[in-house]
């Protein structure tokens, strides 16, 4: 099966190749990268196992996207969130070139289309411009990262492995939420791709469900350390989001107010809304990777976490 990967050098992208690769399915992989990235230190790990790299410019002329995407199986888009419209000229070309299967960039919380988080409907104006010329997908979301939930922990141990500790409970803290380890990610997509039951459809993988609360003492638990627990309500993050929009609920120009909105909006929908959860998936339309591939083994939560506190967790986007 002939996969080509548009963002196969980051974060996400790299756990599909991973997957890929160790899938008993049988995988062709093609990365594209930016010329201006293509010899860059992860595209090279990329080389070496094996991954045939190109360049290519999603706003290039479309010829050039469409004689590189002939004859592929699948087309993965795992692109960065500021550029999900540039998917657009891909999607066209991916129908120009008869590709079996366009897996748009999404990967992320279940939620519902409209109405809850800006980056979701921009997600869905991909979604629907792939479907307004029928052509063959599947979505793929994931979830919350293991390496986005944890707090941090008073003696600064874990500060390493931490993007971005979190430092609030939201709303009472209860709320169920869908988490993911990164690194298995790739799993979950090499089973999807190959699966015609999930063509035309939308698919919701998760590991575990924790609470924040839970988060917290399971933190307690095996650090030893006393963790302060502050609280923000929803009305609290929707009125930060309300200020990041402005009069006009406009998205901000500026990328790092930007990507704040998409955080409070996130906060909001799966801390406050309880939107990040197999059974509000499955409502929205998913069908879920737990009743679809109960084989899949998984690195748990709890074992993160004890690699975190160890030392020998990873951070993320470095």
């Amino acid at each position: 099966m002939k996969v080509i990967i548009f963002g196969a050098s980051g974060e996400t992208g790299r756990s599909i190749v991973k997957g890929l690769l160790e899938s008993a399915t049988q995988f062709d992989i093609t990365a594209v990268s930016r010329k201006t990235s293509l010899n860059s230190k992860n595209n090279d790990e990329l080389r070496k196992l094996g991954v045939q790299v190109v360049a290519a410019d999603l706003k290039g002329p479309a010829d050039d996207l469409v004689g590189l995407l002939k004859g592929a199986d699948v087309v993965i888009s795992s692109v960065n969130a500021i550029v999900l419209l540039d998917q657009i000229p891909l999607v066209d070309a991916a129908k120009k070139a008869g590709v079996g299967r366009f897996i748009p960039c999404t990967f992320a919380t279940a939620c519902p289309p409209m109405g809850v988080m800006k980056l979701r409907e921009t997600k869905e104006k991909v979604l629907n411009h792939i479907k307004k010329i029928y052509l063959p997908y599947t979505i793929i979301d994931v979830g919350w990262w293991y390496e986005i939930s944890p707090p941090r922990v008073p003696s600064g141990r874990i500060d390493y492995g931490l993007m971005m500790a979190v430092t609030h409970l939201f709303g009472d803290g209860s709320a169920p939420s869908g988490l993911t380890y990164t690194k298995d990610i790739g799993k979950y997509v090499a089973r999807i791709i190959a699966d015609p039951r999930t063509l035309n459809n939308m698919v919701y993988v998760h590991n575990e469900l924790w609470t924040q609360r839970q988060i917290f003492d399971k933190v307690e638990e095996l650090s030893g350390e006393k963790l302060e627990r502050n609280y923000l309500s929803g009305e609290e993050l929707q009125a930060q989001a309300a200020k990041l929009l402005g009069p006009d609920q406009v998205e901000p120009a500026d990328t790092m107010l930007l990507m704040r909105l998409w955080g409070v909006e996130y906060q909001y929908s799966w801390g406050i809304r309880g939107d990040n959860t197999p059974e509000n998936a499955k409502y929205l339309g998913y069908l879920l990777g737990k009743e679809l591939y109960p084989d899949v083994e998984f690195t748990s939560f709890e074992s993160y976490l004890k690699e975190l506190l160890e030392g020998k967790a990873r951070k993320v986007y470095v």
